[in-house]
């Protein structure tokens, strides 16, 4: 969805496009999506349709083979899209064609989520990496299951405890994938002030986990 809830694959026209023409090779491909940047830059939603059309498919593809996850994959679509709208007049050509600026973002969006991935499980581990599961007598994993599903519980339990900035703060940084500075700007809040709120937040789990767990 754009910044204004449209939808990103039927935008609506602030002004008329010109004729598409129809590109016959990588080069006119990619003059023609630079125009469709320009055009964007200039209010033009419509172009964004275009572009999407070109483009969604193939970045789709990028994120999914980093991710190994489709519905992050097409969250990543998304959001890079919704940045392509509102960065549209920051493009330059003479650093790389457009399909070049937008694997970019998908690359770096997909890694964002891969290391949110990763911090969300460190959390788990972090607060409580000294406790382990009893194993089952028969040799099941009934036990070690029982008990992460105990563990996931205690965890959100202890996060739901926490001063309501720092909740926010920390479902944003752990489980929406943002990053410290994204958090900042949506939050309209310094970045000192959001990681100080996750460190806080943070030791606060690390004193409360080991008694909840």
């Amino acid at each position: 969805m754009l910044p204004d809830g449209r939808s990103v694959g039927r935008p609506a026209a602030m002004k008329p496009m010109e004729p598409a023409t129809t590109p016959t090779g990588p080069d006119d491909e990619d003059r023609q999506q630079a125009r469709l940047i320009a055009a964007l830059s200039d209010g033009n939603r419509e172009a964004l349709g275009h572009l999407y059309d070109a483009l969604a498919r193939p970045l789709y593809s990028l994120a999914f083979r980093i991710t190994q996850d489709a519905a992050e994959a097409q969250d990543i679509v998304q959001d890079v899209f919704v940045k392509i709208s509102s960065q549209a007049a920051s493009y330059r050509p003479e650093r790389g064609s457009v399909f070049t600026w937008a694997a970019t973002l998908t690359r770096n969006r997909a890694i964002d989520r891969l290391r949110s991935r990763r911090r969300r499980e460190d959390l788990l581990t972090t607060a409580a990496d000294s406790l382990k599961p009893a194993s089952a007598p028969d040799g099941s994993d009934t036990a070690a299951a029982l008990w992460l599903r105990e563990k996931a519980a205690a965890v959100r339990t202890a996060v739901n405890s926490l001063a309501p900035e720092q909740q926010q703060a920390i479902a944003l940084a752990y489980f929406s994938g943002l990053t410290q500075q994204e958090i900042a700007t949506r939050l309209n809040e310094p970045l000192g002030t959001v990681k100080a709120r996750i460190r806080r937040g943070l030791l606060k789990l690390r004193e409360t986990l080991p008694a909840r767990l």
